[in-house]
């Protein structure tokens, strides 16, 4: 193949539409954008707009409220990532291991409202953890190779077992 040959692949270049150039051509005078007014402008998007005829973002009901000024925001880690961070030596299994020991071995970036404990991986190592949250799965897991699972911190965690 030499700089000469190359081409497009059939179909991936598409002629540009001719537009203003006469009547014959049936995209001529106005091309194709109608009269007058704003919407023969370059650069007019009118987004929502149907032609007059309500919106549908107007039609549809308004509905839910999200208040997620007071969203706890609750860091994630998964059993897999507390293994590979044991096998990696910056992590000692001495000890409860808490939401600073993770930030401080580099598990976590910060700490956030609380750590919450997922079932992601395997843990192989026995472990006593402080954690603001865990799903039933990562509990198992954990009390399945002899380790415990504390649950501490302010409020429940999304996601955890409530009795109301």
């Amino acid at each position: 193949m030499k700089l000469n040959e190359i081409r497009d692949n059939p179909g991936a270049h598409y002629r540009a539409k001719r537009v203003g150039r006469g009547i014959g051509s049936g995209k001529g005078k106005t091309s194709g954008r109608g009269g007058k007014g704003q919407t023969a402008r370059t650069g007019v998007a009118l987004n929502g707009f149907e032609g007059g005829q309500t919106p549908l973002h107007r039609r549809l009901p308004k509905r839910g409220f999200n208040n997620k000024i007071f969203q706890k925001d609750y860091k994630i880690v998964n059993l897999g990532r507390l293994q590979q961070a044991l096998d990696d030596g910056k992590l000692s299994a001495e000890g409860a291991i808490d939401a600073a020991r993770l930030v401080a071995a580099g598990v976590l970036r910060r700490p956030g409202d609380g750590v919450r404990l997922l079932a992601k991986g395997k843990l192989t190592t026995a472990l006593t953890l402080e954690v603001a949250g865990a799903s039933a799965a990562a509990t198992a897991a954990v009390e399945a190779v002899g380790g415990t699972v504390v649950l501490r911190g302010a409020g429940k965690p999304a996601g955890s077992a409530s009795a109301s």
